[in-house]
């Protein structure tokens, strides 16, 4: 056993320090980001909001990345869509080019992804790997399998939160992006039941640094709940940042609607190991096993266009309190405070 003494932050410990700067106003701020990544073939890359939707099964839909593909930014779909609909989505929608296909790190989806390669080979252009455990050598195994599997597709593996792991998934895995976040998200409870977990904002700073030195890139999964956080991870080094629980509510997402106090709409939202997600997916809890998400209700939000134009206004207003021209230069510009938590 060991205690680490240095103290790790998570978005509620800071705020972005405002500079004096010469920047022209919020309206003339640049969100547009262009990346390269080392699979795709040279000249070729993606430029856009670097936002991506959470492949939660009620947020990473079909209908969400068709509305994000609109506004230049990114989904990951749920694994539980079916391979002929997945076939048919990739295959003809022009949303495919922002929408990564994902798979879990059972056998099951490894063979539906290998079944989705044989019938629609040029369409697995983004792919994401998602566990909630990215430490075991199985998972970066299986990483390695879907690069074998795919050589020339930008792959997104995850979660973790720690430096050394992003550098074996960047360099063992040849992960392209690797997804950050053990806990943090608003309807996970892995900190509660098992004590696990990291700091988010500490998980960024610390993880960007080993990624940028490989080049590689990150995402920061989970804690975002307002638009200054998404500005906060960006700050402190993300390249991409994913969002679920901001985007629930939204008229693209799927799931169960309930009327609540004052007739009023909302949507049930679940973590993806919760108990409603288990019973749904996985016939139930495993007797090994403990849920480790929880189920809320979320109030109706509209389109998702309105609630990202609230974030792309909060992004440009925090670049230009400190001198950014471009969301690219939040990163250079940023100074963190620490503080009393802003809020509880």
């Amino acid at each position: 056993m060991r205690i680490e003494s240095e103290h790790k932050l998570g978005f509620d410990d800071v705020l972005i320090r405002p500079k004096r700067s010469v920047a022209p106003s919020r309206a003339s701020v640049n969100l547009t980001r262009e990346y390269r990544f080392r699979a795709m073939p040279t000249g070729e890359g993606w430029a856009g909001t670097p936002i991506i939707a959470a492949n939660l099964d009620t947020v990473g839909t079909m209908r969400m990345a068709a509305a994000l593909h609109e506004l230049n930014m990114l989904t990951c779909l749920h694994k539980y869509y079916p391979l002929e609909e997945l076939v048919e989505f990739f295959t003809n929608h022009p949303a495919r080019s922002s929408t990564f296909y994902t798979l879990g790190i059972r056998e099951e989806d490894f063979d539906k992804l290998k079944k989705f390669v044989r019938k629609a080979a040029d369409a697995a252009r983004l792919i994401c790997v998602d566990a909630a455990n990215g430490y075991t050598k199985f998972f970066v195994d299986r990483v390695k399998q879907v690069r074998e599997l795919c050589p020339a597709s930008v792959i997104m593996a995850g979660n973790v939160a720690t430096p050394e792991m992003v550098q074996e998934l960047l360099i063992e895995g040849r992960a392209d992006i690797v997804k950050v976040g053990i806990g943090p998200g608003s309807v996970c409870t892995t900190r509660m039941m098992t004590g696990v977990g990291y700091p988010q904002l500490s998980a960024v700073i610390e993880c960007a640094d080993a990624a940028h030195g490989n080049k590689g890139h990150i995402c920061a999964d989970g804690g975002c709940r307002t638009p200054g956080d998404i500005a906060k991870a960006f700050g402190a080094g993300a390249d991409f940042v994913m969002l679920g629980g901001m985007l629930a509510g939204t008229d693209e997402c799927d799931g169960e609607w309930v009327t609540v106090h004052g007739g009023k709409k909302a949507m049930k939202f679940y973590g993806m190991s919760s108990r409603e997600a288990q019973e749904k997916h996985h016939e139930g809890v495993k007797d090994y096993c403990a849920a480790e998400g929880k189920s809320v209700e979320v109030a109706y939000k509209g389109p998702v266009k309105g609630v990202l134009q609230e974030v792309a206004g909060g992004l440009r207003s925090a670049c230009a309190y400190v001198g950014a021209d471009r969301l690219k230069d939040l990163f250079k510009c940023c100074t963190f405070v620490r503080c009393n938590r802003t809020r509880e």
